[in-house]
């Protein structure tokens, strides 16, 4: 009976129907001795033995999988792979699928949750006033104003449906858009230049890889329109946290919301923190309880089609595989 590990922490020790659905398709499910693994030791020793792993954020490096001959799947919750080397995992004939169905709405939603309250200061209005302190200074308005959107993915198109019926225009920049949809949406498909000039609100969607870590810098903030906010649910690495921090103590940018970093969870340290126009969230933005479940489900559904011979077409990452690939190893 092969193994089936379930790693998330948000799913730790969970039975639903994820687990339901593996243990019917004839699969030992188990769960780690403890959940938010970030260290290669510690990985190999929860998943020895695993078939699969219905993955959460621990590290699948050179290291980790050269101790882990049985794994075949590695099945994400959720959508990034920034902690797996795919080109280890590829040579070594590991199917990587992620859950693209499942969260980019829990994503826009939380997106349009950040904007809404820098926007209308709701951080520092309820700390105030359980201060004893009552002001009615004039807010922000979201209509009328430009949201820039880098990146026009599944979430970025989820925030842009969503910011309409805001009345915000939207544009957007991405290295490979969805032309059909920007046109059916009525968002302008702009130069990053371009956006970051336009925009009075500009959120990140895009993934992590070497060629976006990095991409808002000292450069590219200096270029953002003054007054402007920026939101990153997408990943810390996109963003160089010092060069962030010294456009929003000078002023140049009104304030940013961010539920991710490049530390997770970010050292007391950060500054970033001490800033009162910086809003910040735990990396939740994909994590409610619907998609909590359904990022859940999909991933297991994804196991169980590649064990039955079944290839998730859009799911699995590293495709190249696919040609000759099986469950059990010749």
């Amino acid at each position: 009976m092969p193994t089936v590990v379930i790693t998330p922490e948000v799913l730790f020790g969970q039975q639903g129907p994820h687990t339901d659905m593996l243990r019917g398709a004839g699969f030992e499910v188990r769960f780690p001795h403890r959940g938010g693994m970030t260290e290669e030791a510690e990985t190999i020793e929860a998943l020895r033995g695993a078939a699969a792993t219905l993955a959460g954020g621990e590290p699948y490096t050179e290291g980790v999988l050269a101790a882990l001959p049985d794994l075949r799947v590695i099945s994400r919750w959720g959508v990034g792979v920034d902690r797996v080397d795919l080109d280890a995992v590829t040579r070594r004939g590991v199917a990587v699928a992620i859950t693209p169905s499942s969260n980019h709405e829990a994503v826009a939603e939380h997106t349009l949750a950040l904007l809404l309250a820098l926007a209308r200061s709701l951080a520092k209005n309820n700390r105030e006033i359980r201060q004893g302190i009552w002001t009615k200074v004039p807010l922000l308005p979201l209509r009328g104003r430009t949201l820039g959107l880098i990146g026009l993915g599944r979430i970025g198109q989820s925030v842009a449906v969503r910011a309409a019926q805001f009345r915000l225009r939207v544009i957007a920049y991405d290295p490979a858009p969805n032309v059909a949809f920007a046109q059916t949406q009525g968002i302008e498909l702009v130069d990053l230049d371009t956006l970051l000039s336009r925009s009075d609100y500009v959120s990140l969607h895009l993934p992590l890889s070497p060629s976006t870590s990095g991409l808002i810098n000292r450069e590219t903030l200096s270029r953002m329109k003054p007054g402007s906010f920026l939101v990153n649910t997408a990943r810390g690495g996109l963003v160089v946290e010092e060069d962030l921090f010294a456009a929003l103590q000078s002023g140049h940018l009104a304030g940013a919301g961010l539920d991710v970093f490049v530390q997770e969870p970010p050292s007391l340290s950060n500054p970033l923190l001490s800033l009162e126009n910086v809003l910040v969230t735990s990396h939740m933005a994909g994590v409610d309880v619907q998609s909590s479940l359904d990022m859940a489900v999909e991933a297991a559904q994804s196991i169980i089609d590649l064990c039955q011979g079944r290839w998730p077409h859009h799911k699995v990452i590293n495709a190249s595989i696919q040609p000759g690939w099986q469950w059990a190893k010749v």
